[in-house]
């Protein structure tokens, strides 16, 4: 980070990570300098279909001493905006010198040549770009918001698929009759054909339940346009040559089975089963499994077309932190609010977890630990809730919110309640003015496991 940007520490250190240096603290820092001399900056992203989403903030004036910390600062929130809403074409409404200096980052070569490619070619199928211009010449905003789920008529199965587990469940006029759980490991696999047979099984499993099958939804770690896997980390293990098939994977299921299916981002599926079960809007709904999946229901029960990754979005500005393996970036939450942060700092907590076991059987055993009381496990998942505290804080800079729904295998036993009292603790005492806003809660333990499974089933909408 540029010296005079400047890293916050805050009032609550996780216990396993004492140089954790929280992205919300060093940008209210920024803004609140920043604001008292009020140069204007706006972000705006363009996706599929003419979509825009813009973000406006401020920065300090070309000639100011504190010029140079814009650059950090701009660049981290375009990583942010890009990974929480998407895009092929970034609108730097502002400075010249600030345009280019995110041109040059977010090129080919640049230092963040990985959200280059992967937004342009691999997500959008467009060339990747950076628009240079004044603030008011950024198009307006056109999100193209859309109703989502809430239809339980019918006989249906919902699916979710994970990184370690698969579940799916046979839903009757809103009434579960069947759930099943299976581990799989479909990020080391190379042939799709394997992910399409464990799909299908679990699919028909569930059918067999059922005197007859109205429709199927899904939910999976990835991101989705149009019922494609655009990318996903259960299929990092294909070959670029055979990802034609993954694309029209869930086509083929829905032409297996005959009936409408619809697949989405788990974690916008997360958020409609928090809406779902508070019977409320306005939910950011966060699965910590295999990595980090975000969802978001707006104030009005829609969803926006967002993108949602949190996983790729930093949440710890220490240079030094935890470099995630595939963007190269340094802080993302996949290393923070995962079970991949379990596994990482499963050795600082004086554990030791076999290389051998699947990924599932790994956290089992170190929740095990937790509800055998071992303080080094307990030290891991108080360090995970500060994290999520925090967490918190920043994702409310850029979604309103007022209710925060946490899932995911990472919150199931013991930890969950860890996790819930250490966020809850730092929303309390450092962002005092969210905490009377955002209300943080589990979902109880049945629904914490196959709760996305069942709000999946309402996907597909019988009157279409």
């Amino acid at each position: 980070m540029n010296n005079s940007f400047q890293l916050i520490e805050p009032q609550f250190l996780p216990p396993l990570d004492m140089d954790f240096r929280p992205a919300v603290l060093a940008n209210h820092k920024f803004i609140q300098q920043a604001a008292s001399v009020g140069a204007p900056l706006v972000i705006g992203l363009e996706r599929e279909e003419g979509k825009i989403s813009r973000y406006e903030t401020v920065i300090f004036p070309e000639g100011h001493p504190n010029w140079s910390a814009n650059l950090p600062y701009v660049e981290r929130l375009v990583k942010f905006l890009l990974w929480q809403r998407g895009g092929y074409r970034v609108y730097v409404g502002g400075p010249h010198p600030l345009g280019e200096h995110i041109r040059q980052a977010y090129s080919s070569s640049g230092s963040r040549q990985f959200d280059f490619h992967f937004m342009g070619e691999q997500v959008y199928e467009k060339p990747f770009e950076v628009v240079i211009c004044d603030p008011d010449h950024v198009p307006p905003t056109r999100e193209g918001s859309q109703s989502i789920g809430r239809h339980l008529d019918g006989s249906r199965i919902g699916f979710d698929l994970g990184a370690s587990d698969r579940k799916v469940s046979a839903v009757v006029d809103g009434q579960v009759v069947f759930s099943e759980e299976r581990i799989w490991e479909p990020s080391i696999q190379f042939d799709p054909q394997y992910h399409y047979n464990e799909i299908l099984e679990g699919l028909r499993t569930a059918a067999a339940k059922l005197d007859h099958l109205d429709a199927i939804g899904g939910s999976s770690a990835g991101i989705f346009i149009n019922n494609r896997p655009m990318v996903a980390s259960l299929f990092r293990g294909i070959p670029t040559e055979r990802w034609p098939e993954v694309r029209s994977l869930f086509a083929r299921l829905q032409k297996e089975f005959g009936v409408p299916l619809v697949v989405i981002n788990d974690g916008d599926v997360a958020a409609l089963a928090g809406a779902m079960s508070i019977e409320d809007n306005g939910v950011l709904g966060i699965a910590l499994g295999s990595s980090e999946a975000g969802g978001y229901v707006d104030m009005h029960g829609n969803i926006l077309g967002w993108l949602n990754e949190l996983s790729f979005v930093p949440i710890d500005y220490n240079p030094h932190s935890a470099v995630d393996e595939w963007s190269g970036d340094t802080g993302c939450g996949s290393h923070y609010l995962s079970q991949r942060y379990v596994f990482r700092l499963a050795p600082l907590a004086g554990l030791v977890v076999r290389p051998d076991m699947p990924d599932a059987e790994k956290l089992a055993s170190l929740q095990d630990k937790l509800a055998a009381g071992h303080a080094g496990a307990e030290k891991i998942w108080r360090s995970m809730g500060i994290y999520l505290g925090y967490a918190i804080a920043h994702y409310a800079d850029f979604y309103e919110i007022r209710h925060v729904i946490i899932l995911g295998r990472c919150t199931s036993g013991a930890g969950g309640a860890l996790l819930l009292e250490e966020a809850n603790r730092v929303l309390a005492h450092e962002f005092p003015f969210l905490d009377s806003k955002i209300t943080v809660q589990l979902p109880d333990e049945k629904s914490r496991r196959v709760g996305q499974s069942i709000a999946a089933a309402s996907l597909p909408d019988l009157r279409i």
